[in-house]
């Protein structure tokens, strides 16, 4: 009879959505699947994703998705291609977790619980026969000829096949504390200065209590300055001392590199200047008693009505019939271009994601694999690349889990 043959051992390091999408899909005959990680349980921070909902990924073509990515899309063109939003909708539908789509492309699972997307990629795992680790920090990786020994808290373990998928700084309570950076250096990398992305942006006005509830629907935000200039429609939020929701998380990823920025808010985009002031003469005709406090009760939410001009120094007492041209034409101009003093990004901790990381033109973007050590990969979040906000991250760390496994599975 001929010898058994040796598998190849392949640790991977992080059982996030990476991590266990790398694992379900690398398992084979030939390949004995490792999964470490430091918390008790599977995927940690994509309970908390999409409201604890899970935007596993966003149901458009490829060339929209790469539209979506801030940093390095170019790198992603073969890990996209490889497996798409479509293949990713199509694997949780046959696995027993089926997605909807929702407003702006998002896709969610039909139960609206994280739980179900982790769940689901933990069976799959157990299926393949890959071996989940718990509880077990990693200390210190060493190399030594062509094996790699990974050192825990209290277990050793070697490897022929290393896989880092420990994520970003990002959400530190959920297992991600920046220990694949460490990695990365340790092994010759660089890593690319990390930045807060998909985050609340501080401003400096002072925030009104009955603000805090409010979501700003169907608005504009701009931010600029000698350089820069970018404009996201949609919806927005407010918090002490901040603004949030999808539009200011999407702009903190496109301004975290910037010098400051002058923010501008458009409360009616779907009107231009000429519309609106014609919108405006309307009301003044029909209501000519009343003043500027009821005027801005039909164009904003009353909310924010307070808030608008305490930092216009409209004067809201001043009758419709005594509104001038000129007055009328400062209060369009603060409707259309509202000025938001920007004072900074939440702290990187505060962010959805990481932006930064391990530097991809020192990886392979066929296999993932380091082009300065035999052996060792790295997928997702680690890598420095992230995307706007709805489910595109996300479906980066299933695309570049995908493309390592597939690399490594032979």
């Amino acid at each position: 009879m001929g010898e058994t043959k040796k598998k190849t051992r392949i640790i991977c390091i992080g059982a996030g959505a990476s991590g266990l999408f790398f694992a379900l899909n690398c398992a084979s005959d030939d390949n004995e699947i490792i999964l470490i990680d430091s918390n008790s349980k599977a995927g940690r921070k994509m309970y908390i994703s999409g409201k604890g909902r899970c935007n596993i990924t966003n149901n458009c073509d490829v060339k929209e998705f790469i539209a979506n990515v801030v940093r390095n899309p170019k790198f992603l063109y073969s890990a996209i291609h490889r497996f798409s939003p479509a293949d990713t909708i199509a694997f949780f539908n046959e696995h027993g977790c089926p997605l909807k789509t929702e407003r702006g492309n998002r896709v969610f699972p039909v139960s609206d619980h994280s739980a179900d997307i982790i769940d689901c990629l933990v069976k799959e795992c157990k299926k393949n026969k890959v071996k989940i680790i718990f509880d077990q920090k990693v200390k210190e990786i060493r190399k030594e000829k062509d094996q790699f020994h990974v050192i825990c808290k209290d277990r050793e373990f070697a490897a022929d096949k290393l896989v880092i998928a420990t994520g970003g700084r990002s959400y530190s309570s959920t297992g991600s504390t920046g220990d694949g950076y460490r990695f990365a250096k340790q092994f010759g990398h660089r890593v690319v200065e990390l930045k807060s992305a998909l985050c609340p942006i501080r401003v400096k006005e002072r925030i009104n209590r009955e603000m805090l509830k409010l979501t700003l629907k169907n608005v504009s935000l701009s931010a600029k300055n000698d350089r820069f200039h970018k404009t996201i429609f949609g919806d927005m939020e407010f918090l002490p001392g901040s603004v949030t929701g999808p539009i200011v998380l999407s702009m903190s990823s496109l301004i975290n590199r910037e010098d400051p920025v002058e923010l501008s808010l458009d409360f009616k985009p779907a009107l231009d200047d000429e519309k609106l002031d014609k919108r405006l003469l309307r009301e003044t005709e029909n209501n000519p008693n009343k003043n500027i406090s009821y005027l801005l009760t039909t164009l904003l939410p009353k909310e924010i009505c307070a808030f608008f001009i305490e930092n216009t120094g409209i004067d809201s007492d001043l009758a419709l019939n005594s509104l001038t041209r000129e007055k009328r034409k400062e209060l369009l101009d603060h409707l259309k271009h509202f000025r938001l003093s920007f004072d900074r990004l939440e702290d990187i901790d505060k962010g959805i994601v990481t932006s930064g990381g391990v530097d991809v033109n020192e990886i392979d973007p066929r296999t993932m694999e380091s082009k300065i050590c035999d052996g060792l990969y790295f997928i997702g979040e680690v890598l420095d690349v992230d995307a706007l906000t709805g489910g595109f991250n996300l479906q980066i760390a299933l695309s570049t889990g995908y493309s390592c496994a597939t690399a490594l599975k032979g």
